[in-house]
């Protein structure tokens, strides 16, 4: 069982600040500020999590954050992913490129029509990225190398022997 956490004291400027956060119009900041008011009147974190509607560990996280930044601890921290991480480099990318100048039917597909999800699925598959991927991730590698997915559709060609030749007349 985890030690009791409550609130420093506060001075009159953070329990003006801490009411004054309860009618916010943000949800992140009422909810902060109601549960290290409640902390502050001595309450546990079990009690105020039933009270607010959260987990045990999301008042000490709230608590523990107070406790560091202060009143900034009433406005969320970006969700932002600290780092990323390219799925293709670029020899990946060209490797790319070159899977998209051939037909998803080389590859054991029933179309001859890329998609994103199925660049996606096939990249995967033969090894050009290491882990499964969404369509979204081929779309920036494609940006990457200077290609809209647009353009990449007119790369299509057709099994059909005289595809080339229908295509500029027009013929179906």
């Amino acid at each position: 069982m985890q030690a009791p956490l409550f609130v420093r004291p506060l001075t009159e400027q953070e329990q003006a600040e801490l009411e004054a956060g309860r009618r916010s119009s943000q949800g992140f900041t009422v909810r902060r500020s109601q549960m290290l008011l409640e902390s502050r009147q001595g309450k546990s974190t079990p009690t105020i999590a039933r009270l607010i509607g959260c987990s045990d560990q999301t008042v000490r996280n709230a608590i523990a954050d107070f406790q560091q930044r202060g009143l900034a601890a009433l406005q969320p921290k970006s969700s932002r992913p600290h780092t990323t991480y390219e799925v293709f480099d670029e020899e990946g990318r060209e490797r790319l490129r070159a899977l998209l100048h051939q037909s998803p039917r080389n590859f054991g597909k029933k179309t001859s029509i890329w998609t994103l999800e199925l660049a996606a699925e096939v990249s995967f598959t033969i090894g050009i990225a290491s882990r499964s991927i969404s369509g979204e991730t081929i779309r920036n590698a494609l940006k990457l190398l200077g290609v809209r997915w647009k353009r990449a559709k007119h790369w299509i060609t057709s099994p059909d022997p005289d595809y080339v030749r229908k295509k500029n007349v027009g013929i179906a």
